[in-house]
C-alpha cells in the first residue's frame, strides 16, 4: 500500500489528516511548529490560543532577519579578491566585458562578476622548428625561437580566439616565408642574422591586424642544419667556407704587416736618395768654390802653383798608403820603400824602449833604421 493512500497516515510525511487536504503543510503552521520546539529548548512555555501564534511569528521575523544579515556578510567577503602586481585583471559582468583592474584589493559582484587575470610582466617563450624548401630547392631544418610579452589585456583576451595560437601559426609563416626566400648557404652560415632580422619584421607584419595586445620582445635563431642524410657534404662544405674566410683573414693580416714595413723601406731610401743627392751638391760646390779661389793665384803664378798642388796631391796619396815606389833618375832599378813595415818597427821600438838616452840632454835620439829627417831627403830625391 502507497503512503499517501486513505488510511495510512502514519506513513504520511506531511502528517494530513483522514487523507484529505494531502498537499504540502502551511508555511505559518511549520514556522510556529519551529518555535515550539525552540521554545521548549530554551525553557519557554506555549499557551493554546493566539499568544503562541504570535510568538513563533515574531521569532522566524528575527530568524529570517538574522539569517538575511549573515548572508549579507557572508556575501560582501565573499567578493573580495586580488590582482597580483604583475597582473591585470578582466572584469566581466554576466559574461560582458565592463573594465580592466589594476593590481591591488579588488571587490566584484559575486555570482556576477568574472575576473580573468592576465600576466603583464612575464616574459614568454615560444618555439618553431620544422624542414623547410629553400630558394635554391634545398631542404633545410630551421629552428627560432621568439620571446614576447602581453602590453594590452583586453585585445589578448577578446581580439582572437586564442592569442598564442595565432602567434605561432603567424610565426610558422614567417620563418617559412623568409626560408623560401633564402639560399641555403646564407641559412647555414653567413645570412644567419639577417635571416632572423627578417623572420622578425615579417612576423610584426601578419600579427599587426590581429590586435593580439602582444609585443616581440627577440627573436633568437637557434640552429639550421641540413637531412642527416645530407649532413656531412654539408659539414665538409662549411668548414671549406670557414676556412677560406680564414685564409682571407691571414692574408690581409699579413698585408697590414708587410706593407707599413714596405713603406718605412721606400721612405729610407728616399731620404737616402735625398741625403746622397744634398751631398754631392755640397761637395760640387765645393769644388767649385775651390777652383774659382786657386784660379787667380794660377794666373799669378802658373809654375808655384801646379808646383804645391802637386805637392799636396802627393802628400794626400802617400797618405793613404802604404807602400812607395820611387823610381831613381838615372838608373834601371826602382826603389822599393816599405813604409808599412818601417811604421811598424818603429812602433815596436817605441813600445819596447829602444831609444838612446843622452845624459845631460832632455831628449832622446831615434836609433831606428830611417829617421823622419832621412825619409824627407829620400822623398825630396825622388822628386827631384
Amino acid at each position: 500500500m502507497a503512503w499517501n493512500e486513505p488510511g495510512n497516515n502514519e506513513k504520511d510525511p506531511w502528517k494530513n489528516k483522514g487523507g484529505k487536504n494531502q498537499g504540502p503543510p502551511d508555511l505559518d503552521e511549520l514556522l510556529n511548529d519551529l518555535g515550539k520546539k525552540v521554545t521548549g529548548i530554551f525553557g519557554g512555555k506555549t499557551t493554546k490560543g493566539g499568544s503562541g501564534s504570535g510568538l513563533g511569528k515574531n521569532f522566524s521575523s528575527i530568524g529570517l532577519s538574522i539569517l538575511l544579515v549573515v548572508a549579507s556578510i557572508v556575501y560582501a567577503f565573499s567578493g573580495f579578491y586580488t590582482i597580483k602586481e604583475a597582473e591585470q585583471g578582466i572584469v566581466l559582468r554576466f559574461g560582458q566585458y565592463t573594465g580592466t583592474v589594476e593590481p591591488g584589493i579588488n571587490w566584484k559582484w559575486t555570482f556576477i562578476d568574472r575576473i580573468i587575470p592576465v600576466d603583464m610582466q612575464s616574459t614568454r617563450d615560444m618555439p618553431s622548428s620544422g624542414f623547410m624548401l629553400t630558394k635554391d630547392e634545398n631542404v633545410v631544418r630551421v629552428e627560432m625561437q621568439i620571446q614576447y610579452r602581453v602590453v594590452d589585456a583586453r585585445n589578448y583576451i577578446f581580439s582572437v580566439t586564442n592569442a598564442e595560437d595565432s602567434l605561432n601559426q603567424s610565426l610558422d609563416s614567417a620563418l617559412r616565408y623568409v626560408v623560401g626566400h633564402a639560399d641555403m648557404d646564407d641559412i647555414l652560415t653567413s645570412g644567419r642574422e639577417a635571416i632572423r632580422q627578417s623572420v622578425w619584421q615579417e612576423l610584426e607584419k601578419i600579427i599587426a591586424p590581429y590586435n593580439l595586445g602582444l609585443i616581440i620582445v627577440d627573436v633568437n635563431f637557434k640552429d639550421a642544419r641540413p637531412p642527416n642524410e645530407v649532413k656531412d657534404a654539408f659539414d665538409d662544405a662549411i668548414s671549406a667556407q670557414e676556412d677560406e674566410v680564414r685564409f682571407l683573414r691571414e692574408a690581409e693580416a699579413y698585408a697590414r704587416g708587410i706593407e707599413p714595413r714596405a713603406r718605412g723601406r721606400v721612405k729610407r731610401m728616399e731620404q737616402e736618395a735625398t741625403a746622397y743627392k744634398t751631398q754631392i751638391v755640397l761637395d760640387a760646390q765645393g769644388e767649385v768654390a775651390r777652383f774659382e779661389k786657386i784660379l787667380p793665384e794660377y794666373q799669378a803664378a802658373p809654375g808655384v802653383t801646379r808646383e804645391r798642388l802637386y805637392i799636396a796631391t802627393m802628400e794626400k796619396v802617400y797618405g793613404n798608403t802604404s807602400k812607395v815606389m820611387i823610381d831613381v833618375e838615372g838608373s834601371n832599378n826602382m826603389m822599393y820603400l816599405p813604409l808599412d813595415k818601417i811604421i811598424q818597427q818603429q812602433n815596436t821600438n817605441n813600445r819596447s824602449g829602444n831609444t838612446k838616452y843622452i845624459p845631460g840632454t832632455q831628449s832622446s835620439v831615434n836609433t831606428s833604421p830611417l829617421s823622419s829627417s832621412n825619409r824627407s831627403d829620400r822623398f825630396s830625391n825622388g822628386r827631384n
